[in-house]
């Protein structure tokens, strides 16, 4: 595969895999707590926190870039005080694994929320009654019965970010080696003159990630679910 694809083609793809991994390892606890208060808690604010969830689905990944690129660029609103504690966002990789994460961040919520809402509540009731502190009931009876779902928000997460371009590429830019990700490095290569068979390379790359993904999420979904059955 080395020699298939040029260096700075290979490079885009193993930066690629980082981004994508750290941003649903980083996103995934957020979205379990945030997917569990949407379909088991009712506060003020609740519809407020959905439309907040769902902002990235509905704004062009572009104004989602931008908006980062406001908050956490080294004069953000947040972004000036990380920068003097060394952590820095904008036009670096973990600027792309943030902004991946964020725009990914709906798809996981989604799938996991489904499937806490598919757990029947009455389930968690009958053990909060025998007196176990309801952390407790979560970690033995929902997190168990959620974990299919749980597995399929983070493999869409996945594959959200292996494809996220418009909002990493306004907050982090296309610079190769650093926030070149698979989908800038087709961008890049169709901007050239004789880069359509490199591009069309990473394209091959980028399609069989992804049916990697699919594959191995609907082959461990049906093992857990097996193993929850008992069978």
């Amino acid at each position: 595969m080395t020699d298939w694809l040029t260096p700075e083609a290979w490079q885009a793809v193993r930066l690629s895999l980082k981004v994508s991994l750290w941003a649903v390892a980083v996103s995934l606890p957020a979205g379990i707590l945030v997917a569990y208060a949407l379909a088991r808690w009712r506060f003020p604010g609740h519809g407020l926190l959905n439309g907040l969830v769902h902002l990235p689905l509905v704004l062009p990944p572009v104004v989602t870039g931008y908006l980062l690129l406001l908050t956490f660029g080294r004069r953000g609103t947040v972004g000036q005080w990380l920068d003097q504690i060394g952590i820095v966002f904008a036009f670096r990789w973990t600027g792309a694994a943030l902004a991946a994460a964020i725009m990914a961040f709906p798809l996981m919520v989604r799938a996991i929320r489904l499937a806490i809402e598919a757990v029947d509540p009455k389930l968690e009731q009958a053990a909060s009654t025998l007196g176990a502190p309801r952390p407790w009931v979560f970690l033995t009876v929902t997190l168990p019965l959620i974990l299919p779902g749980i597995l399929a928000g983070a493999i869409l997460a996945f594959a959200k970010a292996i494809g996220e371009f418009g909002a990493t590429i306004t907050f982090v830019s296309n610079i190769p080696g650093q926030t070149q990700t698979l989908p800038s490095a087709i961008y890049a290569f169709l901007q050239v003159p004789g880069g359509e068979a490199a591009a069309a390379r990473l394209v091959v790359i980028a399609v069989v990630i992804a049916m990697a993904g699919l594959f191995l999420s609907e082959w461990l979904s049906r093992l857990i679910a097996r193993r929850i059955r008992g069978t």
